[in-house]
């Protein structure tokens, strides 16, 4: 009897346990329905990124220019998962995020590669020596955070004006050479306005992968590719990576204060312009121009020294001068300048050194000096090249690039290929980044 009992005791706690777990399993799932999932979606608001008062509550296409629209507010999870994935909704320009890193090594492949006009560019030597520049990483079939970030880099030139092309360039980098041919890219282009001071990149592929892999931009499969823009004035040696679909203001502020490095830099008297000095010349159009300043600043150079009443060694100098200018095309006035500078300036006038200039055919890269004997004097001096006799002037091709710092000395008659192997040696030369 007392077993019977026990065993009518469980069996009633057990049926009065059941309801009450039930019900907890039952609101647990609760958690997980259709309907809770349906009140998170309510929360999303939609944005055209190139027309951010255009706004919606579900997906659709702007009225403005046909563009789908973006989910621009959502609840912190999906926002999470925004940041973390290529294919998620991506963020629009009431996104918050002001987080940069400061990169402290670039070092920037010189490959051949494409504009968006079919144009052949070396990326580095063309895009970004001595230039402040924003890059972002793109590709033209990708639907979800690729137009954001067009848009993105349309609203920051709109923001710059004029200064977009002068004091900073934009460049957007095809993830997908394989498809972004130059006319892909630049219709992609012209949906964002695109100036003249925006440059779209594409080419092979290897030759592209290198340069994401130096940019560190690099990814397994073009949806995985980096948001981030990467801002970064090469001649002072600044680099920053920061979130590309931050806000427009947020991205100018970093532009500005890449730029900004330049311009501190500009306004200091350096090492090299204490050296060479700033004596005042003038070129064959009798303009007034500075040595240091106008002459060899930020460029890579080849001086000779010469008269244009010699008639020994000075016409076979100046003949290598010329075949130079043949041998480096469209290179010359753009990746290195000619410089010839008289040692006789009381007879070569500027309008002489014109004349001179025309029998060799000289080019809008190649400079002939004169001016005040005792300012070229300096300036030959400082370069090596000063005599008191006129007639014994050197037969020195001077070959320097000044932003590195790198000069050398080459015969100037001596065999023209070997010359330009010189040339090209130092106008390939890239600046030493302090590592640490």
């Amino acid at each position: 009897m007392l077993l019977n009992n026990l065993i009518l005791g469980l069996l009633a706690s057990m049926l009065a346990f059941i309801p009450a777990w039930a019900q907890h399993k039952v609101a647990a799932h609760a958690d997980k329905t259709p309907a809770k999932k349906a009140r998170q979606k309510t929360q999303q608001t939609y944005s055209c990124p190139m027309h951010p008062t255009v706004k919606a509550k579900k997906p659709g296409r702007c009225p403005k220019c046909g563009m789908d629209l973006r989910v621009v507010q959502t609840d912190e999870p999906v926002a999470q998962a925004a940041h973390a994935s290529h294919d998620a909704e991506a963020p629009s320009e009431n996104v918050e995020f002001s987080k940069t890193d400061q990169v402290s090594k670039m070092n920037i492949p010189d490959i051949e590669l494409l504009d968006q006009n079919g144009r052949k560019i070396h990326f580095y030597n063309d895009l970004v020596k001595g230039k402040t520049v924003a890059i972002n990483f793109i590709f033209t079939t990708c639907t979800t955070i690729c137009p954001p970030l067009g848009a993105t880099f349309a609203r920051v030139q709109k923001e710059l004006g004029d200064k977009v092309g002068r004091d900073v360039h934009f460049i957007s980098i095809s993830v997908d050479p394989a498809t972004d041919t130059p006319e892909r890219l630049k219709a992609w282009g012209d949906k964002f306005h695109a100036g003249d001071g925006w440059t779209f990149v594409t080419g092979a592929k290897p030759q592209v992968d290198e340069l994401l892999r130096a940019l560190g931009a690099s990814s397994a499969r073009r949806e995985d590719h980096t948001p981030t823009i990467l801002i970064g004035n090469d001649a002072s040696g600044t680099w920053t990576r920061t979130y590309g679909l931050a806000k427009a203001a947020e991205l100018v502020k970093v532009i500005n204060g890449a730029m900004a490095s330049k311009t501190k830099t500009a306004d200091d008297i350096s090492a090299a312009q204490k050296y060479f000095t700033d004596v005042e010349l003038l070129n064959q159009n009798g303009e007034k121009v500075r040595f240091y300043s106008d002459v060899l600043k930020g460029k890579t150079v080849i001086v000779n020294a010469f008269f244009t009443t010699c008639t020994s060694v000075c016409p076979p100098m100046n003949r290598n001068m010329e075949k130079i200018q043949e041998a480096l095309g469209d290179r010359i006035g753009r990746d290195v300048f000619l410089v010839s500078i008289t040692v006789d300036p009381e007879v070569d006038t500027p309008a002489r050194l014109k004349d001179y200039a025309q029998k060799f055919h000289a080019g809008r890269g190649w400079v002939f000096l004169t001016g005040k004997k005792e300012n070229l004097d300096w300036a030959l001096y400082k370069l090596g090249q000063y005599v008191e006799n006129k007639d014994d002037h050197k037969t020195i091709f001077i070959i320097g690039n000044e932003p590195t710092g790198l000069w050398k000395k080459a015969f100037g008659m001596a065999n023209v290929a070997e010359l330009v192997q010189v040339v090209e040696s130092v106008i390939n030369d890239k600046p030493q980044r302090d590592t640490r």
